[in-house]
């Protein structure tokens, strides 16, 4: 049997945000203008598109920590993209056609160099999405947990799909991000590595062969960080809210302990072929949390909402761990009776006579519940 693992598990958020203009709903490059404005905020990156920018929180102890950095983050955004006409929105995909070819590809040479090999993927390539790290203090900890994680991760999805709109229609999924992310020759479920060493041969023979340019650019749904000591869990769409990026952060968290308490008790890690694994996502994709799903394990379809009742039961042991049961909890229930990110558009695009009207009422979705003296300061540098 392992040894107990007695572990802070850090918790460290990034999201991506399209810029979008407010009468039209199109996205508008102004990412280098925003970050002229805010004048190196650490805090605050450019991304693949010019239409794209990206916050990262601080690492954090708590989801109390994480909820008051992914509000001061949303709220400067916000701020900055006033000055400089548009909005920021939390949305997988853009909703209306932009300008999207080469020529709104960020100008640093690491987008360059994507761009250059892989151009058939650049006009799909904007998409927007959550990463949450979690602090381990261990590489081969990390494989361990990648292996007893992986079977959850259509739930996930599930739950944070937010992705509905493209190019002016529903497109019929929930998280449309997934299949035009998929493309990507990396962008799969992790294996089960027997160690840290078979999992970095696994990230050299991709990059080797072409289908990345770097083991950052190896798109692995969760995979041990190339930048930082932690796992980093990378399947979901960016969230609506605050709200639900704190359940997301919670609930990655509690995955991360749970698994490192399955390991401490000697439990293999659940064999269950890839193949069901990605069959699993498209149907979280497609349906969120309403709809069937697949159960990993034993290869039927449930109900999506049956699989997130199991996954919490299966997250127990890991929130008694980090404490985080009852925040989570609470926030679950919302996501269970408002519905999901995609749920939320969708009756904010039925509500809405124009695009502009939709995406400003998806930008106020952005900063929902932010405290208005975060709105009204925002800290943007003259």
């Amino acid at each position: 049997m392992a040894a107990a693992v007695e572990l802070p598990f850090t918790i460290g958020v990034e999201e991506e945000f399209l810029l979008v203009v407010a009468a039209t709903g199109r996205v508008l490059p102004a990412a280098p203008d925003m970050l002229r404005l805010l004048d190196g905020e650490p805090a605050v990156e450019a991304e693949f598109m010019r239409y794209q920018i990206e916050t990262a929180t601080a690492v954090c102890a708590g989801l109390g920590q994480v909820r008051a950095d992914l509000g001061r983050l949303r709220a400067l955004l916000a701020a900055a993209a006033d000055r400089v006409g548009c909005l920021p929105v939390a949305s997988g995909v853009m909703p209306f056609a932009g300008r999207t070819g080469s020529s709104a590809v960020t100008d640093r040479p690491r987008y360059r160099a994507l761009a250059a090999r892989f151009p058939e993927l650049v006009g799909s390539a904007g998409t927007c999405g959550c990463h949450v790290h979690i602090g381990l203090p261990s590489r081969e900890l990390g494989i361990q947990v990648l292996s007893r994680l992986r079977p959850w991760l259509p739930q996930l999805l599930a739950i944070s799909a937010n992705s509905p709109y493209a190019l002016g229609r529903d497109t019929g999924w929930a998280s449309w991000r997934h299949p035009l992310w998929s493309r990507w020759p990396t962008a799969r479920p992790p294996e089960i590595w027997a160690d840290a060493d078979q999992y970095d041969a696994s990230v050299r023979t991709l990059v080797a062969g072409g289908a990345a340019i770097d083991p950052r650019g190896v798109h692995l749904y969760a995979r041990l960080s190339p930048r930082y000591p932690t796992v980093e869990i990378r399947i979901t769409d960016v969230c609506l809210s605050v709200d639900e990026a704190v359940l997301l952060a919670g609930l990655v968290r509690a995955m991360v302990a749970t698994a490192v308490e399955e390991f401490s008790d000697g439990r293999p890690a659940p064999p269950v072929r890839t193949e069901t694994i990605s069959a699993a996502l498209t149907a979280a994709a497609r349906y969120g949390l309403d709809g069937p799903g697949v159960d990993v394990v034993a290869g039927d379809a449930v109900p999506q909402r049956v699989l997130f009742e199991r996954f919490l039961a299966h997250l127990r042991p890991g929130l008694a761990v980090t404490g985080d049961g009852d925040e989570v909890g609470r926030l679950a229930i919302g996501v269970a009776v408002a519905g999901t990110g995609a749920d939320r558009q969708r009756a904010l695009w039925a509500g809405s006579a124009t695009p502009g009207e939709f995406v400003r009422a998806l930008a106020a979705a952005t900063v929902e519940r932010i405290s208005p003296e975060l709105l009204a300061d925002g800290d943007v540098r003259s």
